[in-house]
């Protein structure tokens, strides 16, 4: 699974004109499905993401979680992600996980967010053609490979 997560005071995502998940301050969490991914590296990122130290603490320092300052969450599937720009001018995304796959993974680990503490976890519509509108606090981006994490 590949992640790219940003900070924010407020993200939305609308689906067909209306507003289907909406946050306060915390981390938009745009995920990847690739092919091979399981409920345990859903697992290592979900908690990885709860617990990272991305907020502000009273001395400025990046030294809270979102856990800490009680944040939201807004998870928004993006298969593009998975996409290979190594060859060529178009990305390749046979890596991506079919939707079969991918789906329940998603939902997965969304849920497993919510259990690891996380006040609200919103998200988007799987495969859907979603407009996500955020406010990025910092700005502060980070990218997360399940890979890397993998103790497997």
């Amino acid at each position: 699974m590949k992640t790219i997560i940003q900070r924010v005071s407020s993200a939305d995502v609308t689906v067909d004109n209306s507003i289907v998940g909406s946050i306060e301050q915390g981390m938009l969490v745009l995920l990847g499905v690739e092919q091979g991914d399981d409920e345990y590296e859903a697992d290592l990122l979900a908690n990885k993401i709860a617990n990272l130290r991305i907020f502000s603490d009273e001395n400025d320092k990046m030294n809270l979680s979102l856990l800490d300052i009680k944040g939201e969450a807004l998870v928004i599937s993006n298969f593009t992600l998975c996409g290979d720009c190594k060859k060529g001018r178009r990305p390749f995304f046979g890596d991506a996980a079919l939707p079969a796959e991918a789906q329940p993974l998603y939902d997965y680990f969304c849920t497993k967010l919510s259990e690891c503490g996380v006040k609200k976890v919103d998200k988007g519509i799987f495969g859907a053609d979603m407009k996500v509108r955020l406010l990025n606090d910092g700005p502060v981006t980070i990218s997360i490979n399940s890979k890397e994490l993998s103790h497997k």
